[in-house]
């Protein structure tokens, strides 16, 4: 197959800074559409990536799964989208479309396994597939993103991970009006689960340790927050929440939020792999009929009507643009926890 070679900020090694690099891309097939990327936000996910946190990176590494562009060429058989249009392409860029989850578009649980936009398996090229720190992309028109012209583009980066990752559990647990939703853990996911769920009409509460936070929440549009590690404030709101998001991406004990769900109301994990310490307790599982559940992003229709959602209501992540070239410096800022709440590359840095 032809390719073009891209200019691309990725990683040679696991310990290495990112450093700019050219990369191949396919020409355009008759299904494909081709971008030109103006903005990439950066998730937690590309730092893990990069530096082979979770295992299974191949290098080089060219991370970036939040991307807006415009469309500059399309396939001879592409009719969803045309040149000049504003797209995204969040963190799928390929699914088997056969098996019962994609036929139910929940292409992000394929069951022959999707093709993540970065660190995937490139079907088309072999090797990995190259994410969004990078001057173009080439992406089948089935996982290419319409995005509303009345957002700021590259607020809207974000979206395409932290906020289809909490837009999901909101709908899949029929948040609306009246309801009421906890989120755990103020950052690029939290601050996103609490826009979403007030855009919804739903009562939100922040739960944090940090009382550094409770303005910065509310300015968010929460209605309350709640201090995790006060014993009397946890206690005042026992058997409130149909549904709390986790989003904290490191090991803690859920048993204390549990205990804040109503009944048969559900805390779902967004933002942790691996094992529960302390184990979980089952008793108010079973005397309350809780759940404690799990999510993953989002599948391509659901990404697009919220999206659709977020133009209408005009709903963004807050963010700091800065250039690809003072990323390695944003990845040191971001494990410190020192943005609010997402970083987004300017590609024209590139």
């Amino acid at each position: 197959m032809n390719t073009v070679n891209v200019k691309a900020f990725g990683t040679p090694a696991k310990d290495a800074d990112l450093k700019p690099m050219n990369i191949a891309r396919r020409n355009v097939t008759p299904n494909d559409v081709e971008i030109d990327i103006l903005y990439c936000g950066v998730c937690h996910s590309d730092l893990h990536t990069a530096r082979n946190d979770w295992g299974g990176t191949i290098y080089p590494a060219v991370p970036g799964h939040e991307i807006i562009g415009r469309v500059t060429k399309i396939g001879n058989e592409v009719t969803k989208f045309k040149v000049g249009d504003l797209v995204g392409v969040g963190c799928l860029v390929d699914s088997c479309q056969t098996c019962s989850s994609c036929k139910q578009d929940l292409e992000q649980y394929c069951l022959n396994g999707f093709t993540g936009t970065y660190n995937g398996n490139d079907k088309h090229l072999g090797g990995q597939t190259f994410g969004g720190y990078s001057e173009k992309v080439i992406v089948r028109q089935e996982f290419v993103l319409s995005i509303p012209e009345n957002l700021d583009i590259a607020a809207t980066a974000p979206l395409l991970c932290a906020g289809i990752t909490t837009w999901s559990p909101l709908k899949h647990w029929n948040v609306k009006a009246g309801s009421k939703v906890a989120v755990v853990g103020l950052g690029g996911l939290g601050h996103m689960a609490i826009k979403l769920a007030k855009g919804l009409g739903a009562s939100v509460t922040l739960f944090s340790r940090t009382p550094g936070k409770i303005q910065d929440a509310l300015d968010l549009g929460a209605d309350e927050v709640v201090i995790s590690t006060d014993a009397d404030q946890m206690k005042a709101v026992q058997g409130k929440f149909d549904l709390i998001i986790d989003t904290v991406p490191s090991i803690h004990d859920v048993n204390p939020y549990v205990a804040t769900l109503s009944i048969s109301g559900t805390l779902v994990i967004v933002g942790y792999l691996g094992g529960l310490e302390p184990v979980l307790n089952t008793v108010p599982l079973i005397l309350g009929r809780k759940s404690v559940a799990g999510s993953v992003i989002g599948g391509i229709a659901e990404t697009q009507e919220m999206l659709d959602f977020c133009g209408k209501h005009n709903i963004v992540s807050d963010i700091e643009v800065i250039k690809i070239q003072d990323i390695n410096e944003a990845y040191e800022r971001m494990l410190k926890s020192d943005v609010k709440y997402r970083f987004v590359i300017d590609m024209a840095s590139l």
